[in-house]
């Protein structure tokens, strides 16, 4: 019961009894340490969080958002999704010389139209490799391979965006017809990113598989720089002494086998009973 939560469980504790204090470049300060790996298994259950509740609906739709190769804020806000804004500013936009809005080659980008041709008068053509569709033409020809990767991270692009990506990279594997996906996260906000990122590649692995006939196999969550910031250490703790509950089971529209089709109403859960949910400060 709630083996899944227990995991993240032990990191917060891993890093409040071994982190080191770091500083940090939003200048609010970190204890943090390198190397990290939880595993999930999703024939157990969903690993959406239960000691504290997590907005699934922002999640689903900033994945769909993600796979949609879009890069501008406005389809996550019309949906009433904030949690890009802090990013989307037109002060943070006016850094790259882009409108409030455009974040430039942030995640969609990268899985869509990675190493297209920027245009001199902004935006990208659409010359680039699409990981994802090829990916998911790979899992279904070739199963066995050992190139079912997805990079998020271009190293000369980076650099164009307020906020480089911190899942960095995506791999899949398929064995006895289930199919795994193992994430490298270069950088972890512990308190507010880590149960979005599970929740979400989660979600991805689940979707993929149904789009390319394969059961659940597991996530494995890779993270370089776990930290917790230090106005997040109360919300740790509090999450610590709470008992995690049963996992939910997520429910997928089976009609659905076009992994570019998914949205919100396709995607259900039955059993979720968190805690309440526990407000933090993000840090810029």
């Amino acid at each position: 019961m709630g083996s899944g939560v227990r995991q993240y469980l032990d990191l917060l504790q891993r890093i409040l009894a071994e982190g080191s204090a770091r500083e940090d470049r939003t200048g609010t300060g970190t204890i943090a340490l390198f190397g990290h790996q939880m595993r999930f298994d999703l024939a157990a259950g969903f690993p959406l969080l239960t000691t504290k509740k997590v907005h699934f609906t922002s999640v689903a739709h900033e994945l769909f958002w993600f796979l949609s190769g879009a890069t501008d804020v406005e389809p996550l806000q019309a949906r009433g999704v904030r949690i890009w804004n802090e990013w989307a500013t037109a002060e943070q936009c006016a850094k790259f010389g882009r409108a409030a809005g455009d974040l430039g080659p942030v995640y969609g980008h990268q899985w869509r139209n990675f190493g297209a041709t920027s245009r001199a008068s902004g935006g990208y053509e659409r010359d680039g490799v699409d990981q994802i569709a090829r990916v998911i033409e790979q899992i279904k020809t070739n199963p066995s391979s050992r190139r079912l990767i997805v990079s998020g991270w271009h190293p000369e692009e980076a650099e164009q965006v307020a906020l480089p990506p911190c899942h960095t990279l995506f791999q899949f594997f398929v064995q006895s017809g289930r199919l795994s996906c193992q994430l490298y996260q270069r950088s972890a906000d512990l308190a507010l990113g880590v149960p979005f990122n599970i929740a979400s590649y989660a979600l991805l692995l689940a979707m993929v598989a149904q789009a390319t006939g394969r059961e659940r196999g597991d996530f494995i969550h890779t993270i370089g720089d776990a930290h917790l910031y230090q106005n997040h250490i109360a919300q740790a703790r509090l999450q610590l002494g709470r008992e995690p509950r049963p996992l939910p089971c997520l429910v997928l529209d089976p009609a659905v086998r076009d992994l570019f089709a998914f949205r919100a109403e396709h995607v259900r859960f039955e059993g979720y009973d968190p805690h309440p949910h526990i407000k933090a400060a993000v840090s810029v």
